[in-house]
């Protein structure tokens, strides 16, 4: 045989070879997803739409669990318990800042030791074991006090309360431990690398928050009415069954499910790096990033991540990637506490871009919290009769709900395709541009409530009620057009959070980034509790009347307070900038996949990760035609182009 000949066999037997490996490679995932007992997944047999009924159903029956005990809790307090007012307000409040606090340990466990699976499993288990203590609580009449005779109500023993909060905190716990969990685990049952996949992962999130609040609807109508009327025994041990009803959900999909690695401890690694890098301060950075260590292999350090480029941004944290000549003598790379890889650099640095996006959530959680306190006080100066029939204030939280349900398959179905077509994008909108919308709906759901209040305070003029604490005859069906587009604002933002903080996150920290995103709500409560403490106390100086009376808001100015909102949510929508890419490098040898860095600056509020160009640079996903195009200017209000 000729040498020409030779190579002639040679090449195609290196072609057939290529083929073979494109061959396998498209039968398993790319993301490096296993099954449950660690093996690579067929993408044929598992994830996608097929997993998520048993992950949806999970979520509906969990959520109808938690709002069927949160929903009428300061109810029981007061009547069972016979807790006061201000105690019952309090245990509330505190339990449900404990909820909204608890998914940190869950998300750190998830991605550090267990994976999100098992921590789902474990925290599942407590949760269930909670709802059955509360339930034993309200069933069994010595875990509880008597009734009350006439005005003579005892107080519950300690033990019949120690029972109570056992398994209040029981659920506090568990449904901490799987709130950042459940939803990453289910954007997980879809390949980053995969387009087709990549699409149905951001439907998932929209279907994924409508679960909820199907769940929440259940709870706040049927599971309400039962604790009512056929009694608390059976009112709580409806959402235990639910909760059960749960677990046999998840557990059943499992044959199904793609799973994650865990990668350690992220915690541990953000402090590796500020470690390493104050160890080296003096020294200085390479502009070759080829001279900061990085592991050679195709696969990164850090169990169940991908590699990160460098980027420019932020460089002191690069010093904990520099080689220093002591290592290079010795040839010790492996102490993380003097010597960091660039992904692990990089890490962090995503974490740092994500907190100004972050913030912007608490801001939009502070305008969602007046549903359940400024709106329901000014409902209850409002005519609550409808023909014969009394509407609770509170009650018209359902419009919400609703709003929810009606406008997820509208956004999905419809506002998508139609938003695709223009952008190009394929989930229509980006992450950044959805939640602009929705920060931009917040404005107009408070500038709703503050033209209602002074319609409501106009009309309490004219009939003389300025000094009257009395309902003004304005019906209360008014109010339904601000629950209605908080709603819609839900739809972006909420959801919007959702899909950023796992698209952007790095792989071995997505719960850990969830349970960031979940923080928002408990802070964004803590918030609207500041201001509104701070405009009382502004207000009424010099012995005002004030904004928002203790005693009669006919003599305040609700609307003012509104419009406050309305203008801080205004101007955090105005601060969201989307740079644009500036150049696209090849990030691993041998393979397709590629990284994106923009040459745009840092200045405080030029978010690089709110940027399509960073999903890239996350995932390492294959370019789009419609990615190298400049973000545009979709919505004028809320965003503006930064040009690179």
């Amino acid at each position: 045989m000729t040498s020409v000949e030779e190579r002639q066999s040679l090449l195609e037997h290196e072609h057939g070879a290529l083929l073979q490996d494109e061959t396998i490679s498209g039968l398993y995932t790319g993301d490096g997803s296993t099954d449950v007992n660690g093996n690579p997944v067929l993408k044929d047999n598992t994830g996608t739409w097929k997993a998520c009924p048993f992950i949806l159903g999970n979520e509906c029956c969990e959520r109808l669990a938690f709002y069927g005990i949160a929903t009428n809790l300061v109810t029981y307090l007061t009547a069972k318990l016979h807790q006061g007012n201000v105690s019952a307000a309090r245990n509330v409040t505190t339990w449900s800042g404990t909820c909204y606090l608890t998914p940190l340990i869950g998300a750190v466990l998830a991605d550090a030791y267990w994976g999100r699976y098992w921590t789902i499993a474990v925290f599942s288990t407590i949760y269930f074991f909670g709802m059955c203590t509360l339930s034993l609580s309200a069933f069994v009449p010595a875990f509880k006090p008597p009734e009350c005779v006439d005005s003579v109500c005892p107080s519950a023993t300690p033990a019949q309360y120690g029972i109570f909060f056992l398994g209040l905190y029981l659920i506090a716990l568990g449904t901490g431990g799987i709130k950042p969990c459940v939803s990453s685990f289910g954007a997980d049952q879809f390949d980053d690398t995969d387009p087709k996949e990549r699409v149905s992962k951001g439907s998932f999130f929209n279907w994924f928050y409508f679960s909820i609040n199907i769940g929440a609807l259940v709870s706040s109508s049927l599971i309400v009415w039962i604790q009512d009327n056929l009694g608390w025994g059976l009112g709580f041990a409806v959402p235990a069954l639910f909760m059960g009803i749960a677990i046999l959900s998840f557990f059943s999909g499992t044959p199904l499910y793609r799973f994650q690695r865990p990668g350690g401890s992220p915690i541990t690694r953000m402090c590796q790096v500020l470690v390493a890098s104050f160890r080296k301060w003096n020294l200085e950075v390479p502009n070759d990033s080829s001279l900061l260590y990085e592991t050679q292999d195709k696969n990164s350090a850090i169990q169940g991540s991908r590699k990160l480029e460098r980027t420019n941004e932020l460089t002191c944290l690069d010093k904990a990637a520099v080689i220093s000549d002591t290592e290079l003598k010795t040839g010790n790379f492996s102490d993380r506490w003097r010597l960091c890889t660039i992904t692990q650099v990089e890490e962090f640095k995503i974490l740092i871009r994500m907190f100004p996006i972050w913030a912007t959530g608490i801001v939009f959680s502070a305008v969602y919290a007046q549903m359940s306190t400024m709106f329901v006080e000014q409902g209850s100066l409002m005519d609550t009769k409808v023909g014969s029939f009394t509407i609770p204030p509170a009650s018209l939280s359902t419009f919400d709900v609703l709003s929810v349900i009606f406008w997820v398959p509208v956004y999905d179905k419809i506002i998508v395709p139609i938003a695709r077509k223009i952008t190009g994008k394929g989930r229509g909108f980006s992450e950044l541009q959805r939640m602009g919308i929705g920060l931009f709906l917040s404005v107009v759901c408070m500038c709703s409530a503050a033209l209602l209040e002074i319609k409501r305070l106009q009309i309490a003029k004219e009939l003389g009620l300025t000094d009257k604490d009395v309902a003004v005859p304005l019906s209360i069906l008014w109010q339904i057009p601000q629950y209605m587009v908080m709603g819609a604002a839900e739809v972006f933002t909420f959801i919007g959070q959702l899909e950023f903080f796992y698209d952007q996150s790095p792989d071995a920290m997505r719960s850990l980034c969830s349970a960031l995103s979940l923080l928002t709500t408990s802070l964004g409560s803590y918030l609207s509790s500041f201001i509104l403490t701070m405009v009382t106390y502004w207000s009424s100086r010099n012995g005002q009347i004030g904004w928002i009376p203790s005693n009669n808001l006919n003599e305040g100015h609700l609307d003012y307070f509104f419009w406050l909102l309305a203008d801080w949510a205004a101007i955090v929508d105005l601060e969201v900038r989307i740079p644009r890419p500036a150049r696209a490098v090849d990030f691993s040898e041998g393979t397709d996949k590629l990284a994106v860095i923009t040459t745009s600056h840092f200045p405080p509020w030029n978010i690089y990760t709110s940027s399509y160009p960073c999903q890239m640079h996350l995932h390492h996903r294959p370019l789009e035609t419609s990615d190298s195009l400049p973000a545009s200017h979709l919505l004028i209000f809320s965003f503006g182009t930064q040009e690179p």
